[in-house]
């Protein structure tokens, strides 16, 4: 007797559902419950979307396996969890370095690598994952292995891009010609991205454009959490200038050690009473900028009641690559934002319409001091900014495109139509 539409239906269900679930290996460079933080947020989002496919082993490729918050809301919430731990390993020989910089599949470019025993037991445990989400260009190159089968490389931070800005702003010419070269290195070695893995990801369409073409490549942008409820703003006197980041990281050190020696007297010339306020992991040590009206707070769990305080925050950033997180979490607390170009970059935004763009000190100066004495105007960029934040940077936006470079991969790798079928069903449909 012929089947009806209804129970072949049913069938594909059943033989779908009947299938284990995929197997996903996601190799972090970070902690998903570390201090919360750019990097550690891509991690832990990128993590979540994934569970929504299979069961995830997070494993963390890095220097230190202690959590920065275990008592954080993130707390254990992974439940397979490895990690391996980094080791120096500097090019000390002639050949090693000459090999960087003339045979783009030299191993250990990056002076990093991993213990052997720990390299040869992940390699080998790759064919128990139905896909192996990679995240940073390091993390895959630590373990000194070319192809990766089954993969998606989430490349959020180019090399090339990164050496680009250090020789464009480089303190001094040897540093800017020696990242000239490292530049013109790296996009060699990217042109090989989509030959070792299934599929690339990006934070943004310019990142994109730096890629071949002909390459694999989605683009999953950087982004916040959506507030529970509207942000408000509660104004301190006298008027706060926040930034927010981690100062061990150099663009961001470097950064604020150019707003304060460049334009920070120009603002207090200005607004004599105004302080600057850093929020984030060193910020209150010896990489603080010395100055009584600059408070250093470290790391904040919560920074919600802390940037309502603020009349803006900055982004002095002239070096770096990737998208700023920042921007989008200065975005999702409706705070206005003075920034670089090359901070904002990546975001398609423009300059007075949410947010306002400045490169040469006397012109972020004049930005911030705007802002102090006319809020109303920060107050329309920051609604502007808000309403782009809801359609384009919270994290349950984002999520359908962590899952669709995922099953891109499995597409490409040739993982059997069932399975992917499999992961929409687990997925609600997504």
């Amino acid at each position: 007797m012929q089947k009806t539409s209804a129970t072949l239906n049913v069938s594909v269900i059943n033989f779908a559902m009947s299938k284990s679930p995929l197997r996903i290996l996601h190799l972090a460079p970070c902690r998903p419950d570390e201090q919360s933080y750019g990097l550690q947020q891509r991690t832990l989002h990128v993590s979540r979307a994934l569970e929504q496919l299979g069961e995830v082993t997070v494993t963390v490729v890095g220097f230190d396996n202690r959590c920065g918050n275990p008592a954080g809301k993130q707390a254990n919430e992974f439940q397979k969890y490895d990690f391996v731990e980094l080791l120096e390993a500097p090019r000390r020989r002639l050949k090693e370095r000459l090999g960087f910089w003339v045979d783009s599949r030299t191993p250990n470019p990056h002076g990093q690598v991993i213990d052997p025993s720990a390299r040869v037991n992940l390699l080998e445990s790759l064919e128990n994952y139905d896909l192996v989400w990679v995240h940073h260009l390091r993390t895959a190159n630590v373990f000194q292995h070319w192809r990766w089968p089954r993969s998606v490389l989430d490349i959020d931070d180019l090399p090339s891009n990164f050496q680009r800005t250090a020789f464009l702003k480089g303190e001094s010419p040897k540093v800017r010609w020696k990242a000239g070269l490292q530049m013109l290195a790296w996009r060699r070695r990217e042109r090989f991205l989509a030959e070792r893995f299934c599929v690339l990801a990006v934070c943004s369409e310019d990142d994109k454009k730096n890629l071949p073409k002909t390459a694999p490549v989605h683009v999953i942008p950087n982004g916040f959490e959506r507030p529970g409820v509207e942000p408000y703003r509660a104004l301190s006197n006298p008027p706060r200038i926040g930034f927010i980041g981690p100062l061990g990281y150099p663009p961001n050190l470097r950064g604020i050690q150019w707003f304060v020696k460049e334009c920070w007297p120009r603002i207090k010339s200005r607004v004599p009473e105004a302080r600057l306020r850093l929020v984030g992991k060193g910020s209150e040590g010896v990489m603080k900028p010395k100055g009584p009206d600059i408070d250093g707070l470290g790391w904040i769990a919560d920074t919600a009641q802390e940037i309502a305080t603020w009349n803006l925050m900055i982004v002095p950033l002239h070096m770096g690559g990737g998208t700023r997180l920042k921007i989008a979490e200065g975005f999702s607390r409706k705070c206005p934002i003075v920034s670089t170009t090359l901070g904002a970059y990546g975001y398609g935004v423009a300059d007075g319409r949410e947010l306002l763009l400045a490169d040469a000190p006397e012109t972020f100066a004049s930005a911030c001091v705007e802002l102090m004495e006319q809020p109303a105007q920060g107050i329309a960029l920051a609604e502007r900014a808000w309403r782009q934040f809801l359609d384009k940077w919270t994290w349950e936006i984002i999520e359908p495109r962590i899952i669709a470079a995922a099953e891109d991969g499995l597409r490409r790798s040739g993982q059997r139509e069932a399975r992917v079928e499999n992961t929409v069903l687990k997925a609600g449909g997504k």
